[in-house]
């Protein structure tokens, strides 16, 4: 009986480098934590503002104004956009280039969305320079996706 050698450098099942593996786990956290927390700000909005509300007062959170301004149809966009580049960090996991794709539109639409919904001139640096980063790190990765 003939053993089958494939070619050098394909592997019937390849390896998921230890870069990517950490920036899913990382996604997974980041994109499911912030699904899950605009989920549920979507669904107990007015219970959300008026606790919310309190919170800013007792602690003078001036910044919190914007957020308690917002509507709700932000926080349903916002959970839908995170679950996308969520599943797109799992599309990546399992080695599709597609995953990338997802996940960098996600990452886009959400440094966006602020300026659609509070009318704001730019983009966030944090928002900028997170988004970034995750992105040039996944692109490093590309050619393990197929």
């Amino acid at each position: 009986m003939e053993e089958h050698n494939p070619e050098p450098g394909t592997e019937i099942n390849p390896k998921r480098p230890v870069l990517l593996t950490i920036l899913c786990i990382l996604t997974f956290i980041g994109s499911g934590l912030n699904f899950v927390s605009s989920f549920l700000i979507t669904v107990f909005f007015n219970t959300f503002q008026s606790v919310a509300g309190e919170i800013s007062k007792a602690f003078n959170l001036p910044a919190m104004d914007m957020i308690l301004n917002a509507r709700p149809d932000y926080f349903l966009v916002s959970s839908l956009i995170y679950a996308c580049s969520a599943f797109g960090a799992l599309e990546m996991w399992k080695l599709h280039k597609r995953g990338f794709h997802l996940y960098t539109v996600s990452q886009l639409l959400l440094i966006m969305m602020p300026m659609y919904f509070f009318q704001l001139p730019a983009p966030s640096l944090p928002d900028l320079l997170f988004s970034g980063i995750f992105i040039i790190l996944y692109s490093v990765n590309l050619k393990y996706l197929s």
